[in-house]
Parts: structure tokens; C-alpha cells; sequence
């Protein structure tokens, strides 16, 4: 018996949702299954990772989808999209779960009220702008014959004013004090001078320094902020050329092989002029890889290769920071994507490596921890 479910059973958005599926199988024998989607007119588009479950007596399985409508609703009201997801086994009638998805308007309906308001309010004020023409006229002419007929005042004799009397000698007398004053200022200008001193000293503060860059670094732990796990190759020791890349519980030292340096081969050659870096092992001088050469397709598993640090192959990342201060590791060869857990946020030990989609919900986002260990302790 296999019993499916959907978690949400509606999702919103405005250009994906992104339900998932539990299949369980209550029966007593191992169930392979295969999941579709389907819903009226077509109106919406399927990804679903993984296609195919194989799932265990007892046991349950998680299928993570995506819904892309066809069509963007630029402007109005939400809109309900109902969708069937279905559960096909081999000899048996397929097993329909039935969800909706609610696409919301880009742009909400008041908002495009508001813009035809405010264009046809300006519309009208340019209009009104052109047409009104003030009346401009000037008086100069008058002005200038009044000024004309007018006679200049005869001038008048200017008052003699007394002259001050003569200070006496007890008035006097305080002046000798202001020469003093005199040569205290004198003095106030010397110490003037010492707080200028004192003002180029202030000047020679050193500069705040910038931050240091995420990379080059070496003798580094990479751990996934969801998942509380580190990137690791199984084992204690040295790894196998193609073998796979994981995740386990961190042990930043050498006795394990969790240690990465991460090597820049081109300072600018990422997007924005982000540094180009290969991620290599520090225990067996295997670079994190991907398969064949060139763009790698979503959810390919992360290996570990012989390195080549050019563009010709996948080996080359770039590192974009987050709000949370952690990283996005993106893989250069394919369409940036980013280094991820496998499955939605449930990854545990032994969990493999993939890229997928970047995203800050998941289980994409890197802490680049330096470990003091040296690499041959």
C-alpha cells in the first residue's frame, strides 16, 4: 500500500512554488514508483527532483517540485491553478494527490490605478503649463522721463562736528597695561602655534584598513549553515581520483580530511570580477570537480579530480557573500550554480555534494572557517 501527500497542499508565488511530495510505503515489499504533473489547459510547467523513488518497507520518500506558471500575471488579482501530481507503479493504477497553486499579480491592481492617476495628472499639468502665458509688461520708459524731469537736490553743508577732547594723564595711564596684553597674546600666538603642531599630529592617524579578501586561504573547513555539516571525503585518509565528495560532522584538524585551500588561478575572471579559485583537497591534492567538461546539468554529484585550473574544465568556483555573512560557492563552468546538500534541507552524514539552483531557503549557503591545524600535524 503507498500512501502520497502533498506539504503544502497550496503554495503561492508569483513566478514558482515550490510544493514537496511524501510518498510512503506502508506495504511490506520495496515499491518503485515514478512521479508526473498534469493540471487543466496547461498552464503550468513540472520539474521534479527525483522523478523516479525507489522506497524501502516502512520507509518514506520526499520529491521536491517546482511549479513554473506559463504564463506571468502582470497586472490584477491572484489566480488559483489546481495541478495533480501522480504516483505511478509498475501494474497498478496511478495514485493522483491534487494540489493548488496561487499566482499572485506583479504588480497589485491599486498600484496600476495610481500610475494612470499620477500620468494623467501629469499629462494635464504639462498641458496647463504650455497653454498659460503670463502678462509680461515693463515700465521702464515711464521711469526713466520721470526721472529726467526731476532736478537734483542742491547739496547741503555738511555739520562740523567738535572735536574729541584730549584724553587726560590718568586715563592714559591703562595703556600700559594693554602692552602687556600685548605680549600675551604674543605669547597665546606661540601656543597657537603648538596646537597647530598638535593638529598635523592628528593628521598622521592611520587609515582603517580594508577587509581582508574570502580567498586565496588555505587550511580552510567549508560548513553548510543548515545542515551543520562539513565537506569531507569518506574515510580518514587520502581520497580516491573520482571519488565522491560529502558531507559529515566537522573535525577541522589533519587527522581527518575535511581541510580545503582555496586557490585563485584568475584574481578577475568571474562575474563582476570576482576571483576565479579551485577548492583542493589539502590531504591528497584532489580538486573538487564535476563530470566530463564544460556546464554540468542540476544535481550532478561533486567528485574530486586530478586539477586543472582553467576554464577549459569545471573545476573553477567563485565565491558570493550572503546577508546571513555566509557564501555562496558558485561553480563557474555551470551557469554559476551553486554548491549544494543533497535534498531539501534534511542532508545528514554521508549526505553527497551537487549544485543546484541558489537559493537562501535551502541548503546552498558556506561558512569559509581558517583552521589553525597545520596541514602535516
Amino acid at each position: 500500500e503507498v500512501r502520497a501527500e502533498l506539504v503544502p497542499p497550496t503554495v503561492k508565488g508569483r513566478f514558482r512554488g515550490r510544493p514537496r511530495l511524501a510518498v510512503d510505503n506502508l506495504g511490506n515489499t520495496k515499491v518503485t514508483a515514478s512521479v508526473s504533473g498534469s493540471d487543466n489547459g496547461d498552464q503550468l510547467s513540472y520539474d521534479l527532483h527525483p522523478s523516479n523513488v525507489q522506497i524501502e518497507p516502512g520507509r518514506a520518500a520526499f520529491v521536491k517540485a517546482t511549479l513554473k506558471p506559463r504564463k506571468i500575471i502582470w497586472f490584477g488579482a491572484k489566480e488559483q491553478r489546481p495541478y495533480t501530481l501522480s504516483v505511478q507503479r509498475s501494474g497498478a493504477n496511478p495514485l493522483p494527490v491534487e494540489g493548488t497553486y496561487l499566482q499572485r499579480g506583479f504588480l497589485p491592481r491599486w498600484l496600476a490605478t495610481f500610475f494612470g492617476v499620477f500620468l494623467a495628472l501629469g499629462i494635464t499639468f504639462a498641458m496647463l503649463w504650455i497653454a498659460y502665458k503670463p502678462n509680461v509688461s515693463s515700465g521702464a520708459t515711464e521711469k526713466l522721463a520721470e526721472a529726467g524731469s526731476t532736478l537734483a537736490p542742491s547739496p547741503s553743508a555738511s555739520p562740523v562736528l567738535p572735536a574729541p577732547p584730549s584724553p587726560s594723564p590718568a586715563e592714559r595711564s591703562p595703556e600700559a597695561p594693554a602692552g602687556g596684553d600685548g605680549d600675551g597674546k604674543g605669547d597665546g600666538g606661540s601656543g597657537g602655534d603648538g596646537g597647530s603642531g598638535g593638529s598635523g599630529g592628528s593628521g598622521g592617524a592611520p587609515k582603517k584598513e580594508k577587509p581582508k579578501p574570502v580567498v586565496p586561504a588555505s587550511n580552510v573547513v567549508l560548513r553548510n549553515t543548515t545542515t551543520k555539516k562539513c565537506a569531507d571525503i569518506p574515510g580518514y585518509d587520502k581520497g580516491t581520483k573520482a571519488g565522491p565528495v560529502r558531507e559529515y560532522t566537522c573535525d577541522g584538524t589533519s587527522h581527518d580530511n575535511q581541510l580545503w585551500d582555496l586557490e585563485v588561478t584568475d584574481p578577475k575572471g568571474g562575474p563582476g570580477g570576482a576571483p576565479l579559485f579551485l577548492i583542493r583537497n589539502v590531504k591528497d591534492r584532489f580538486c573538487m570537480d564535476l563530470a566530463n567538461y564544460g556546464a554540468a546539468p542540476l544535481r550532478s554529484p561533486i567528485a574530486e579530480y586530478t586539477c586543472d585550473g582553467t576554464t577549459a574544465d569545471n573545476q573553477l568556483w567563485w565565491a558570493e557573500k550572503q546577508p546571513s555573512g555566509a557564501y555562496w560557492i558558485r561553480n563557474f563552468a555551470s551557469d554559476n550554480k551553486c554548491l549544494d546538500v543533497s535534498g531539501y534541507s534534511t542532508g545528514g552524514n554521508d549526505t553527497p555534494l551537487t549544485i543546484f539552483d541558489c537559493s537562501n531557503t535551502d541548503d546552498q549557503e558556506w561558512l569559509i572557517i581558517p583552521q589553525t591545524s597545520p596541514a602535516g600535524e
